[in-house]
């Protein structure tokens, strides 16, 4: 496995204001540009950074060509990457000025350089939440509690093991432990491996990590370390927030079209939901709309936890005339229902979103209030069955990945509108979708969502898509059957487009499932196992054993062949199954399976599997083939110009792991 470097700017505030992924994706646009014009100029910036997405919609490039210029400085002197770098945040902070404000909060789950600020309070809760989760784990219980004065949380982030840990506590099950390197002291490869099973594990269960590298979190970045845990613990509480998970949430509608509305909402935006239906029950009058500046007085608490636990219930909370006093008898209110103090008074007061988001979450748990009288009811409507459930959360986590404005949160309703698969189209292929023609949310009259709907449809048609008899009132529809058939189909061009690009195997022809499959045998074959499969759908797979095969033709350090199990028992398929996903995860593979996937053979899981290690397995070869090519480069570079350039180019060097998360 190659080793890694990531991009080192010399100034340290520099450094600190972009992610490893920006800073790569940066040095690859300002190489481009020295490589086309034999230098870098600020004339020649303008159509580089009017191309970005970040500044597309906000200044033409005539626009930035006078803001570059604005300067003392000749627009034909050649600059360095550092003063690029200088230049596009300038740009970017113009941008945010113009938009009217920054873009920073940890419930919106992306990650930004607009804001690096460390919320204290957050940092606080945060560090309680692990010590009260992880206390007994075998491995961290020698490294907690931790003090949330200090910078321990971050320095025992450096290794992986904790954010691991913390994803298998919100979703259990998802990493198998025992692909988690937990020596007390890791070298480099082993801490990225960590890193990199955490990052691919993490968009697994929904997170949206694409401004995240695996150098950011070795090097611990307080403010993307925080950004993460928050999303993951977000993750963890709210895990109940839906009609699979908890069908007595059904109370909260009246008939089938609200039921099925409920299905599309958000997990914050049916606690809300569930809130303000106890609340109108107990005679409040008020609308809560978020988990801020609605929440700052405590009434909205005080009446809550007085119709949920009448038993507790005081007139001195609603009594109380100082905000700070009501929060704090809230406080001590719902501590009498066992409930985590995720925050404190001054947090209620302040209107921390996030801290208040967890507490109502922790409240929820403890006491919902709700009952089972249409529970049977709303059961015989949840008619998906398992492959269709495994499936659907596949897409949406995939779908989540990608980075796109909106979060999906239940394929079959989100998709109906059109607006969010035409935002997945382009993030797969950009340059596709006409703009001019969609319509974007709320979409009230349903002609608009067909015409954004069969957009979609058309453009699956120019990809050669299998649509035969397929209209965009199928989506709007919701019909499942034909969603999961489209979305496969984009899943499976892009993955195939993916492995098309990488010159060092197609020569830029087409990539076949055929393709795959001989690839995959012929690697096995070469490491010396016997191994073998017929297609993606043989029945020998579901023991797992050639998957790990595969694992260990293409990097023989990443399986511990001491672990595995021959695969003929359920049992031993399953621990077979789970230790593939981990391995493959921790090699740099983002994959969105789980272990009943290989263990029934899901012929389209397999092959995105298969791809996917393939993919990774490329990728190592068009890195060495380009390190020859960087290395001119930096040569070149060094006897130019004796700096520091020259190991600044070097650390173009980089590891498939972010490069994924980069895609």
């Amino acid at each position: 496995m190659s080793s890694y470097r990531g991009v080192i700017v010399s100034d340290p505030w520099l450094q600190s204001q972009f992610t490893q992924v920006e800073l790569r994706t940066l040095k690859s646009k300002f190489i481009s540009v020295r490589t086309q014009h034999g230098r870098v100029t600020r004339d020649d910036l303008p159509p580089v950074f009017a191309g970005m997405k970040a500044f597309s919609e906000m200044f033409s490039e005539d626009e930035i060509k006078t803001f570059l210029g604005e300067s003392n400085s000749d627009m034909d002197e050649e600059i360095d990457f550092e003063a690029f770098l200088r230049l596009y945040l300038d740009l970017q902070g113009r941008a945010v000025e113009k938009s009217g404000g920054s873009r920073s909060s940890f419930l919106k789950a992306t990650t930004t350089t607009f804001h690096h600020a460390i919320n204290e309070s957050e940092k606080a809760s945060y560090v309680a939440h692990i010590n009260n989760y992880l206390a007994e784990d075998k491995f961290l219980k020698d490294f907690l509690p931790i003090d949330p004065a200090t910078n321990a949380l971050f320095d025992l982030a450096k290794d992986g093991v904790l954010l691991c840990k913390l994803i298998n506590v919100a979703v259990p099950g998802t990493i198998d432990e025992r692909a988690i390197n937990t020596k007390k002291v890791l070298n480099p490869w082993e801490r990225n491996e960590n890193h990199t099973l955490c990052l691919n594990s993490a968009k697994a269960i929904g997170c949206t990590v694409v401004n995240i590298g695996t150098q950011d979190l070795v090097e611990a970045r307080p403010h993307l370390v925080l950004g993460l845990i928050s999303q993951i613990i977000k993750i963890q509480l709210l895990a109940d927030l839906n009609l699979k998970k908890t069908p007595q949430l059904v109370e909260l509608v009246d008939d089938s079209q609200e039921v099925e509305e409920l299905l599309s909402l958000a997990p914050e935006k049916v606690l809300l939901k569930w809130m303000n239906f106890h609340l109108k029950k107990a005679g409040y009058q008020k609308q809560v709309t978020n988990f801020s500046t609605d929440l700052k007085d405590g009434e909205a608490y005080a009446h809550l936890l007085n119709a949920l636990a009448p038993e507790h219930s005081t007139h001195s909370t609603l009594d109380a005339k100082d905000p700070t006093e009501r929060a704090n008898k809230v406080l001590e209110m719902a501590e009498k229902l066992d409930c985590k103090r995720y925050l404190t008074p001054k947090d209620i007061v302040e209107g921390s979103p996030n801290l208040n988001l967890a507490f109502v979450a922790q409240i929820f748990h403890h006491r919902n209030g709700l009952a089972d009288s249409k529970t049977t009811t709303f059961a015989e409507m949840m008619t998906d069955d398992a492959e269709t459930s495994r499936e659907e959360r596949c897409f949406r986590f995939w779908m989540n990945s990608l980075g796109a404005t909106t979060y999906v949160n239940n394929v079959f309703e989100d998709v109906r509108n059109g607006y969010v698969m035409l935002e997945i189209v382009d993030k797969i292929f950009p340059g596709t979708v006409n703009w001019k023609q969609a319509n974007k949310p709320p979409i009230k009259m349903p002609f608009k969502q067909v015409e954004n709907c069969n957009q979609v449809i058309q453009i699956g048609r120019d990809l050669n898509f299998s649509l035969v008899n397929v209209a965009g009132n199928d989506i709007v529809a919701g019909n499942k059957k034909l969603i999961i058939a489209f979305l496969w189909q984009l899943m499976r061009f892009s993955m195939l487009q993916l492995l098309k690009n990488l010159r060092t195997h197609s020569q830029g022809k087409e990539i076949t499932d055929a393709d795959i499959l001989n690839w995959a045998n012929n690697k096995v074959k070469k490491a010396g196992r016997t191994s073998q499969m017929e297609n993606f759908k043989d029945k020998s797979l579901s023991s797992g054993i050639f998957f790990l095969e595969l694992l260990s033709a293409v990097e023989p350090r990443v399986v511990n062949w001491g672990l595995v199990t021959k695969g003929e028992t359920d049992e031993d398929k399953k621990l077979n199954a789970t230790y593939i996903i981990s391995v493959a995860r921790k090699l740099g593979c983002s994959i969105f399976l789980l272990p009943e996937d290989v263990i029934e053979v899901n012929q389209k899981m397999m092959l995105t599997l298969t791809a996917s290690i393939m993919y990774w397995s490329l990728q190592q070869q068009e890195s060495a083939s380009d390190e020859g090519e960087i290395s001119d480069e930096i040569s070149a570079e060094g006897r130019k110009n004796e700096t520091g350039l020259s190991g600044e180019t070097s650390d173009l060097a980089v590891d498939s792991e972010s490069s994924k998360t980069e895609e």
